[in-house]
């Protein structure tokens, strides 16, 4: 009997699969994938609700206990990021549909499996699940501002604003709203506490079914925006091989300690795609299945990158002997 521990474990080569036969099914049978088009918001929703259900919002206190951590997550997801994201940027064409893309998905921190590669890269795991509210809570604020900051008046032009919130509360709040109610029932009833334990389960089969969903849904649609979806390619790439270099730094700049140090970058490193993917999905028309189809080619190209993240970083880039050495 599979545990729900080698379940979360293997979930990156359950991942690894499930984009194969999407991608299998979209191309070979586009007329069944779209078929599928009408399920996303329904998917997303329950992985919404099954992911907010394991953050710990009802301990938001203890997540600010280690203020030295939270000084270098919130220094590296919200001041070195959106530099590098602006800096990289500038290497992509100015077309805003493409940028608004790019930007949703690369200004927001990973607040899921992030936890698991934080484990397999042997980092401080626990930190991170603590930190997840408000790594949530701050991304939802601040990413109005940045893509105001980055995009400008063009942003405003690109989003429809009500189906936009339409999307926003029906995908991310009301599923972040029962999972702190059934949080704060848990404190006090079992049954609370039983229906959190059963959801756990949850994320790693509905996160393989969401992505199933999206990609046999949105991978025949690419044809159209195929010389964007590889501009943006390198730039992912990019992102990838920096940031795990500047958070090291940071690591080492707030003198954190080797696990911590691990999850610093491990943070940094991996984005947000499954949270803002309902965000782009609001968007009207074709516009929503280029922005889709530019969050969904990060989320494949990440997954690759966190395999070669978990052996990296605890054997080169933060290894014990030398975080001995220099702290």
């Amino acid at each position: 009997m599979i545990s729900r521990e080698r379940l979360e474990n293997k979930q990156v080569w359950l991942y690894v699969i499930v984009l194969i036969g999407a991608a299998g099914l979209g191309l070979t049978a586009p007329e069944v994938g779209a078929k599928l088009d009408a399920t996303i918001s329904f998917v997303i929703a329950i992985l919404m609700y099954s992911m907010f259900s394991q953050i710990p919002f009802t301990s938001l206190k203890e997540s600010l206990a280690n203020r030295r951590f939270i000084g270098a997550l919130l220094t590296v997801n919200y001041i070195a990021v959106p530099i590098v994201v602006w800096l990289l940027s500038k290497l992509l064409p100015d077309y805003p549909p493409l940028l608004l893309g790019v930007y949703l998905v690369l200004l927001t921190p990973c607040i899921d499996y992030v936890i698991v590669f934080t484990a397999l890269g042997r980092g401080n795991e626990k930190i991170i699940l603590t930190s997840t509210p408000i790594l949530f809570i701050t991304q939802m604020l601040l990413l109005p501002l940045y893509l105001w900051l980055f995009i400008g008046n063009d942003a405003a032009e690109i989003v429809d604003p009500r189906p936009f919130l339409e999307a926003f509360f029906g995908l991310i709040v009301i599923p972040l709203g029962l999972a702190v109610m059934l949080q704060l029932v848990a404190k006090k009833a079992s049954v609370g506490s039983k229906i959190i334990d059963i959801s756990a389960w949850l994320p790693v089969p509905l996160m393989a079914l969401t992505l199933f969903v999206v990609v046999s849904s949105q991978i025949g649609k690419l044809s159209t925006n195929m010389d964007l979806i590889l501009k943006v390619i390198p730039i992912y790439i990019a992102f990838m091989i920096m940031m795990p270099f500047i958070s090291r730094f940071m690591a080492k700049w707030f003198n954190l300690d080797l696990g911590s140090g691990r999850a610093l970058i491990f943070s940094g490193s991996t984005r947000n795609s499954l949270v803002v993917l309902p965000l782009a999905l609001a968007l009207p028309g074709q516009l929503s299945a280029l922005v889709a189809a530019i969050i969904v080619t990060q989320t494949i190209i990440e997954l690759a990158g966190e395999l070669i993240y978990i052996r990296l970083v605890p054997n080169i880039l933060l290894r014990e002997r030398k975080d001995k050495e220099t702290t």
